[in-house]
Order: structure tokens, then C-alpha cells, then sequence
């Protein structure tokens, strides 16, 4: 289904997103779904990567040393790649009996973009997912969650997803999946593009599998930013 996805893109594209656990949906048993980093998934992520001359991210469940993690893959054109483990798994759907809580952001560069990519329930966290002012300068510019968010929710999911915009000063993204899961849950999909001021300036429609295309402007980032810089005054805090 993917490939026939990938195959319908006519653009050049400098990234792909796809949804959380892509290749599996969620839940499902790590124990029985789990791939290694040498999987088929990561092999398929690569060739896609360098066909497409794009990144492509992407998360699935990852088995290393007896451990399950929720692993986001940032697939770099050149066949390398970066990974970020999911922190905050999702209690309410048993996610945390069996996978391993990640403890490491990552923010990856394109093209002098700074991109900060994150899972789902992450995006309920507003302290994992600030942006910081340091020395005239923003930790991240893009925001992006990956996700199987249910149907019922998908209020939050919106106005989180802006709250996160607004309060960060970033473009934010969220991907997330449509259909019915094997447990019931009914997902809507929803998937949209937000800027810095909290507007949506993309979205899918709901229910519907889609490819939607968006462009952002660092222009308008910038010259937002450098015009209403709450940035100045923001908190300072350590994670731990």
C-alpha cells in the first residue's frame, strides 16, 4: 500500500512522513511485531529514502537486547539515519507494560531547517516538547508528532497540536492514521499543518487516506519571530 503511495508522488519533496508504527498500526504485540534495526521495515525506509532523494520518517517497534521501543527513523537520502525512542508511551493503552520509555530529544537539520520529530502521547507534554531561546537562537523551527490518535480525541489533538504552534514559536506537524484498529478504535486521521501563530495552513480530510503536500516559509517564521519574540522571556529549565 505504501509503495503504491510512494509511486503517486510527483513532487520532490525534501521530507515524507508517515504515521506512528506505520507498518503494524498500534497496539499490537512487540513480542510478535518487533523488527531489529537490520529488519525488512528499516531495509524498505532506506530504499524508499534514496529513491525518493527525500527524508522519510517514519516509527515502528524496534527489538534491541531484549528491550521493545516505539522508534521514530529519520532516513536520511544517503541511507543513514537518526532514531528517537517515544517518551512518553501510552498508559491507557498498555502501551507502558511492555515498551521501553525513551530519554533522548533529538533535532535533526535540513536544508537550515531545524526539525524537532516526537510520537503521539508526547504531544500531551508541553515541557518535552519546548523550544528554548539560547544565545538569539531557537532549538527548533518544525515541530512534528507521528500518530495513531482515536477518533474520540481528536479534538485535543487539533487544539494541542496549535497550543504546541503557538507556545513554541515553530511550524508543527501532526501525521496521523484513519481507519479501524483491531480493538475497535476508530481513528480520523486529521492530520494538519499549523505556523508559528497558531493557523492552520494544511490539513487532510478527515477520515480519508491522503497525501497532502505543504510548503513553509522561513520567511514568515523569521520575520514573526523577530517581530513578537516571547522568546526573550521565556523560562529557563532543565529536563530530567
Amino acid at each position: 500500500m505504501f509503495d503504491r503511495w510512494f509511486r503517486s508522488i510527483h513532487s520532490d519533496p525534501d521530507i515524507i512522513v508517515l504515521p506512528e508504527t506505520f507498518n503494524t498500526g498500534f497496539p499490537v504485540d512487540p513480542k510478535v511485531f518487533a523488527e531489529s534495526m537490520e529488519g525488512e521495515s528499516m531495509a524498505w525506509l532506506r530504499e524508499k529514502a534514496i529513491h525518493s532523494k527525500a527524508v522519510v520518517c517514519a516509527s515502528l517497534l524496534i527489538g534491541t537486547d531484549g528491550k521493545y521501543y516505539n522508534s521514530l527513523i529519520w532516513m536520511k537520502p544517503d541511507g543513514t539515519f537518526s532514531r528517537y525512542d517515544k517518551r512518553h508511551v501510552f498508559r491507557m493503552g498498555g502501551e507502558d507494560e511492555s515498551i521501553t520509555p525513551g530519554q533522548k530529544l533529538i533535532t535533526e537539520n535540513l536544508k537550515g531547517w531545524k526539525i524537532r520529530p516526537m510520537i503521539c502521547y508526547d504531544l500531551r507534554f508541553p515541557v518535552w516538547c519546548r523550544n528554548q531561546y539560547v544565545k538569539g537562537d531557537h532549538d527548533y523551527d518544525l515541530l512534528m508528532f507521528l500518530a495513531n490518535w482515536p477518533k474520540v480525541r481528536s479534538y485535543p489533538w487539533t487544539q494541542l497540536l496549535i497550543a504546541r504552534a503557538i507556545e513554541n514559536q515553530s511550524y508543527v506537524l501532526g501525521v496521523n492514521r484513519v481507519g479501524m484498529d483491531d480493538t475497535g478504535n476508530e481513528y480520523s486521521g486529521d492530520s494538519c499543518l499549523i505556523d508559528p501563530k497558531g493557523d492552520i495552513i494544511a490539513t487532510a480530510t478527515s477520515g480519508l487516506e491522503e497525501i497532502v503536500e505543504a510548503s513553509l516559509s522561513f520567511y514568515v517564521l523569521h520575520d514573526f519571530r523577530s517581530k513578537f519574540n516571547v522568546g526573550l522571556d521565556w523560562d529557563d529549565f532543565d529536563l530530567k
